[in-house]
């Protein structure tokens, strides 16, 4: 038979004329495409105790996609280490969650490198806890709104395993507004969103008659600034859990 080829470089496309036996024409055209080689990255995440360098086996790993979608849950070996296989250009977090630390998490870019090593320092949970106050990540919440996120939600749980540890301990969650909107509509806001966390801590488990929640508006910044940046308006839209028994 006889047959002539072309290809388009920049698709991967291309097509073949023939007039071989059985077509439907004196040289019929065919569609071909060229398959791109599959591109694949080992994540290697080894996670430690910050403070004495140990690795720890038996820490629950989640890689989430860049939405904050869980992709894959795994366990560390004895080693401390968790491996996961991604695409190639694929942004990732390694989230690290273990009974008695704080839960913590890394971002990893996406690369075309075939492996990518990463290390996660665990903080025991004593640490975060101080004579007035359990210490958190920042718990930001959106404009104008009182949902807790995915984001927020990986903090609260640090709480939980506090109020798990410590059972007489009993906390005031206490939520602030930035300064945009009247002082009474911040006032109903910060409420709200002290009320949504502090529903999230009970449905964790923890008794109700162990958390208050109090909102405090615009009246307690953590930056007083007017104008204020953008970075500066996150800063006072915040939570704090004050320890009023220990």
């Amino acid at each position: 038979d006889d047959f002539a080829f072309r290809m388009n470089e920049e698709t991967g496309e291309g097509f073949v004329s023939s007039n071989r036996e059985g077509g439907k024409g004196s040289d019929d055209i065919y569609a071909i495409k060229k398959l791109q080689p599959l591109c694949d990255v080992l994540i290697t995440g080894t996670v430690v105790d910050e403070k004495t360098g140990e690795v720890l086996a038996g820490a629950t790993t989640s890689l989430a996609d860049a939405n904050g979608n869980i992709l894959a849950t795994k366990t560390t070996s004895a080693e401390g280490v968790v491996e996961y296989i991604v695409e190639c250009e694929t942004d990732t977090e390694l989230q690290v969650t273990m009974e008695g630390y704080e839960s913590n998490k890394v971002s990893v870019d996406g690369t075309n490198e075939e492996e990518v090593a990463v290390s996660v320092a665990l903080t025991p949970i004593e640490e975060i806890v101080t004579p007035v106050e359990v210490v958190l990540n920042p718990i930001y919440f959106e404009f104008d709104k009182s949902n807790i996120t995915a984001k927020a939600a990986f903090e609260l749980d640090n709480l939980v395993q506090v109020m798990n540890k410590y059972p007489d301990m009993v906390i005031e969650a206490t939520s602030h507004t930035d300064f945009r909107g009247s002082d009474s509509y911040n006032q109903g806001l910060s409420e709200r969103r002290a009320q949504t966390t502090r529903q999230y801590i009970i449905s964790k488990g923890i008794d109700a008659s162990r958390i208050s929640a109090t909102g405090k508006g615009e009246t307690e910044p953590a930056v007083d600034c007017n104008p204020c940046s953008k970075e500066q308006h996150q800063l006072n839209r915040r939570s704090q859990f004050l320890i009023v028994k220990q």
